[in-house]
């Protein structure tokens, strides 16, 4: 693809908001790319491997006629034309490139899906149980081929209609395949990203950054929900929750020397307290009265399956006791605004507010460091909103107004007074 790099996900979504709009749509960008890719298969398996992108390409015109017939883009329709135009194909392409290595491999096929999720079309949630009787047939071809190619972030309901994680779910694809293997395999799970961990943003800390070579899985969740992008958070939640504890290596694509460990508990405890400085734009602070918002809790897991969201330190205010919860997401709160406030008739919600996170499991063993940290932030001309330290969560939140480039320069002034905190 030509000019600004963008994914085949990102031409499926547009081609879909096309066909949503009524307006003429094209497949060439899509075709072109896999044309590309086909040559690295050998002339051997080039016609087998050009029917099946024929096919597929085929099937997600198919999908973007109903799209353009319906006027909306959105539940099966656009799973199965992100399915078809990217992962799964792609996942097709990949078993006929590697036979042309001569390595024995084979694609996993939708009707032998393994991972079942439930009926939320276009933010699914693994089904473990349901998953473990579909299981059979991927063991089979495990033992059968070297190498089994299969699309991330696509998931089926038992009763076959085609569901998708959100972006970046091919995270929760392979923890899932984990978890259905572990008792039979021994399995590791090695992520290839654009670099392993580090201690802060590259594009904002240019300067005495870090790497991070083993992280637990509390600070790789951590990390993932309060904004970088170490691996999904849902991930690491599905395997705790579903009782595997699976090694995971982060390792840098272009580099491969350089990984990343992540594991449920670290055994070595040597290296920097504070591992990670992220940050986190667009949030959004809720105050309910405390009577209320076990409620809401209840709800936003059982009900909407969210789980982007952290309970601050609760405050008293005229008698009455508060508690606080961050969001993560401001646009998710704008869109359920009417929900959330629902639980509690006098519940405000405060927007534009980004946090900054210290994140690291040794932290408490660091004298002064929320008041190092604070000092550090108000040197650099930002009004601290919130400072929220508990010892028992591995992390420091730092709340600041969300404006400008205040997250970047928050992060970059407690990255520069890292290198002066040590462990008591």
């Amino acid at each position: 693809v030509e000019g600004k790099p963008t994914s085949l996900t990102d031409v499926a979504l547009q081609l879909g908001k096309r066909a949503e709009e009524g307006k003429a749509f094209d497949l060439i960008i899509l075709r072109k790319t896999y044309e590309k890719i086909l040559e690295l298969v050998s002339s051997e398996f080039q016609e087998k491997c050009r029917r099946d992108i024929d096919e597929l390409l085929d099937m997600v015109r198919i999908e973007l006629e109903k799209a353009m017939e319906k006027k909306e883009f959105a539940d099966e329709v656009r799973s199965l034309t992100l399915a078809y135009s990217g992962e799964i194909l792609m996942s097709y392409v990949m078993e006929y490139i590697l036979k042309s290595q001569g390595i024995k491999s084979k694609a996993v096929k939708l009707e032998n899906w393994p991972i079942i999720t439930d009926s939320n079309i276009e933010s699914a949630n693994f089904l473990a149980s349901e998953s473990n009787k579909k299981v059979e047939f991927l063991e089979r071809l495990l033992g059968e081929n070297q190498v089994i190619t299969i699309g991330g972030f696509i998931g089926r309901t038992a009763d076959g209609i085609i569901t998708t994680y959100e972006r970046g779910g091919s995270d929760r694809t392979a923890a899932d395949l984990g978890i259905l293997l572990h008792k039979k395999f021994d399995v590791k799970i090695d992520l290839e990203k654009d670099s392993s961990v580090v201690s802060a943003d590259p594009r904002i800390v240019k300067e005495g950054l870090t790497e991070v070579h083993s992280i637990s899985y509390n600070e790789a969740r951590l990390a993932g929900m309060f904004g970088m992008n170490i691996l999904d958070p849902v991930a690491i939640k599905e395997i705790l929750e579903n009782g595997a504890s699976l090694p995971i290596v982060i390792t840098d694509m272009r580099n491969p020397e350089k990984t990343t460990t992540v594991e449920r508990k670290i055994t070595n405890r040597d290296g920097h307290p504070i591992k990670i400085i992220t940050g986190k734009k667009n949030c959004a602070i809720l105050r309910i009265e405390d009577e209320f918002v076990h409620k809401l809790l209840e709800s936003l897991e059982n009900k909407k399956r969210y789980s982007e969201f952290v309970i601050l330190s609760p405050f008293t205010k005229d008698g009455i006791k508060f508690s606080r919860i961050l969001f993560l997401d401001g646009d998710y709160v704008k869109r359920n605004e009417k929900y959330v406030l629902g639980f509690d008739p006098l519940a405000t919600i405060t927007y534009n507010r980004g946090v900054i996170t210290l994140i690291g499991d040794e932290m408490w063993r660091v004298q002064q460091i929320v008041s190092k940290t604070s000092a550090k932030i108000g040197e650099s001309g930002l009004n601290i909103l919130n400072i929220d330290a508990q010892e028992e969560t591995s992390r420091i939140i730092v709340v600041v107004e969300d404006s400008g480039n205040n997250i970047e320069k928050a992060i970059s002034a407690i990255h520069e007074e890292r290198s002066n905190i040590k462990f008591i």
